[in-house]
């Protein structure tokens, strides 16, 4: 024993790391065990989450332990204290996150991945939302942390300072604590690749799996895989890009004859049924998190009776799914039409903030005047950045309403009201030359702000996400109310369509029923209180509000025009959950998983999904729909034809 207690300092990292994760394991298991325990073999969690431990701390005690073995106990002496540094700050680290598990998967249903970065770049809306709705966990956990961090640097010395040993020991003894740390990282000596988050994977709830897993691996690998990004071959498998666009193509409902241009392989022309001296407006009020659990017409909760009331007068989507789980990806859908891909969304890639295609910038070629109108930062998510490069004019966002008489302003900004009288107000001033319009919504949004008198709460405390609702559905209703009283209504086409829903959760790998939101068109010649309810995707929605405007139009866009659908073609949609990608054809869905086989699944309705047996021309249609947007976007074929 005496021989090796000059790693004593790996021991105590290890048993300490492993009690952090291990109890936070515990801990979580109890807190979502009604959940849990509805799988197979859940036990399952805790054998797997000690192997991923070991794996992560491995990895983690390389450096010291290499160290520890090839330096003379003189030099180790005078880094002593890097050894109580690197150790405190990894636990550290680590404890931080794992108090940050509990409440980061009741809002996202998995364990911190890349979404836990990316809102760190914005502390300001990001602190505003975490004191107003979850102080409480904020002052424990820094509490406790405090506590650790003190007791740890009190117990420095004697934890983590090398311990004298014979050089020649060490020497001796290098290779073999090598080879078990090499084995402890890749926890495989027979599996030519390391084992990762792929083999947690033991059942079809990704919240059980993920508690296999443990927060600083999850978004350590959140890190790590972005190199993979836009890669969907790395990801899922790969297919011939030729492939793959041809069977993106057969679900577009396009005549081959009306594909325009080989370098642009998805560059067609749509053609309107009728074409008008002046093309219609189009103004797109997007509404955050709207789910359809949330709107009465669909058969949710009775919170938006003004939405309800204006599907007497346009055309409704009730069997819509939304691409995404992000407004960024709701953006991308809405507004591009673009495929959800294995990496983020096109909002913030680099490739894409130029000379890529946006109905905006497809509009505007056509003499159309186009804006953003926001309540809040159009700098959150990259939004003016890539509105501002893709065909956007006018960006509005929190900087022009200073100079308003406002109703509200909370964390997320100016309120969904001040936002439809802003919108009116801009509108009006258009003139006669068309226009085409972008509102984004704010306060239906996490801490849920709004202002008093407004509307009859649903719940007794005020700030609940249902009221938020209802207040978002108060605002939707006071805009059309104002519109309607100006001339430029009876010449526009409205879309109100959600982004995404709110919390999405659920015991399967994707969680379809939270992917199910609202559309409403209403305009000229739009059908008045119909419902459409043929299976559709998010993508299909830009190039049916293209058929309505009164010109043809070429563009990209993978999407289907749903008016000129045939009855008889089979309803599609695409939906993208973290890693997980979903692709559904009527009630059959296919589901591809990072480093795994596809697997299919036979939907009874939304929640309840019986594994069968793999179609494989439909797992590769799903394989070619990543792989067409992976493709589309490096190789930046996806614009109009003169934008470089």
């Amino acid at each position: 024993m005496k021989k090796i207690i000059f790693l004593k300092p790996i021991f105590n990292f290890l048993f300490i790391g492993l009690l952090i994760t291990t109890l936070s394991r515990i801990i979580l298991f109890f807190i979502f065990k009604d959940r849990v325990m509805q799988t197979p073999d859940y036990w399952m969690i805790f054998p797997i989450g000690l192997r991923m431990d070991l794996i992560l701390l491995s990895y983690i005690s390389f450096l010291p332990t290499l160290l520890l073995c090839v330096l003379p106990d003189e030099y180790l002496q005078k880094i002593r204290r890097f050894f109580a540094f690197y150790f405190i700050a990894f636990l550290f680290l680590m404890l931080f996150i794992e108090l940050a598990s509990h409440d980061f998967i009741k809002e996202y249903d998995t364990r911190p991945n890349k979404l836990f970065i990316d809102y760190l770049i914005y502390p300001r809306e990001v602190m505003g939302t975490l004191v107003k709705s979850y102080l409480g966990s904020m002052v424990f956990s820094f509490f406790f942390l405090a506590l650790a961090l003190i007791y740890s640097i009190k117990k420095a010395g004697v934890l983590f300072y090398p311990k004298f040993t014979m050089y020649r020991t060490k020497l001796m003894l290098f290779p073999l604590v090598a080879f078990l740390l090499f084995f402890g990282a890749r926890s495989s000596l027979v599996s030519k690749r390391p084992i990762n988050a792929s083999n947690a994977i033991f059942s079809t709830d990704q919240l059980t799996n993920n508690l296999g897993l443990n927060s600083l691996y999850t978004v350590g690998f959140a890190l790590y895989s972005i190199k993979n990004e836009g890669d969907a071959a790395k990801m899922y498998g790969k297919m011939d890009a030729n492939e793959a666009i041809s069977r993106v193509k057969k679900y577009m409902n396009v005549p081959e004859a009306d594909f325009t241009n080989p370098d642009l392989p998805l560059m067609h022309v749509q053609k309107s049924d009728s074409t008008i001296a002046r093309p219609y407006n189009v103004v797109i009020f997007l509404q955050e998190s709207l789910g359809a659990e949330y709107v009465g017409s669909l058969g949710g909760l009775p919170l938006t009776p003004e939405f309800d009331k204006l599907t007497k007068e346009g055309l409704l989507f009730t069997n819509l799914y939304a691409t995404g789980t992000r407004s960024v990806r709701g953006i991308e859908a809405v507004i591009t039409g673009f495929l959800p891909s294995p990496s983020e969304s096109v909002v913030k890639l680099s490739n894409s903030q130029t000379a890529f295609y946006t109905l905006a910038q497809n509009l505007k070629e056509k003499g159309y005047q186009t804006s953003f109108i926001y309540g809040g930062m159009a700098n959150f998510d990259n939004m003016a950045a890539f509105f501002n490069g893709n065909g956007f004019s006018d960006i509005i966002d929190e900087s022009d309403y200073k100079n308003d008489k406002t109703a509200f302003k909370g964390t997320w900004g100016y309120s969904d009201e001040d936002l439809a009288v802003k919108a009116n107000t801009y509108f009006k001033s258009k003139g006669n030359k068309p226009f085409f319009s972008l509102m984004f919504s704010t306060s239906n949004h996490e801490p849920f702000e709004f202002p008093d008198g407004r509307i009859e709460l649903y719940d007794k405390q005020k700030n609940t996400v249902h009221n938020a609702m209802k207040y978002a559905d108060f605002s939707i209703g006071k805009f059309f109310e104002m519109a309607k009283k100006e001339s430029y209504f009876k010449n526009t086409i409205f879309l109100v369509i959600a982004d995404h829903n709110t919390r999405t959760y659920g015991k399967n790998l994707v969680p379809i029923n939270k992917f199910h939101i609202p559309a409403l068109l209403i305009g000229p010649n739009v059908p008045k209180g119909v419902d459409y309810t043929k299976l559709c995707s998010q993508i299909d929605i830009a190039p049916t509000v293209l058929n309505f405007i009164g010109m043809d139009v070429q563009n990209p866009m993978p999407g289907r025009n749903l008016m000129k659908l045939p009855a008889n073609t089979t309803g599609r949609a695409i939906m993208q959950f973290h890693n997980n990608n979903a692709f559904r054809v009527g009630n059959q869905v296919v589901i591809l998983q990072p480093n795994k086989e596809p697997v299919q699944f036979e939907m009874k309705n939304d929640t309840v999904l019986t594994p069968v047996k793999v179609n494989s021309e439909m797992a590769k249609d799903a394989l070619a729909h990543v792989t067409t947007a992976s493709y589309l976007y490096k190789e930046r074929k996806y614009r109009m034809k003169g934008q470089k």
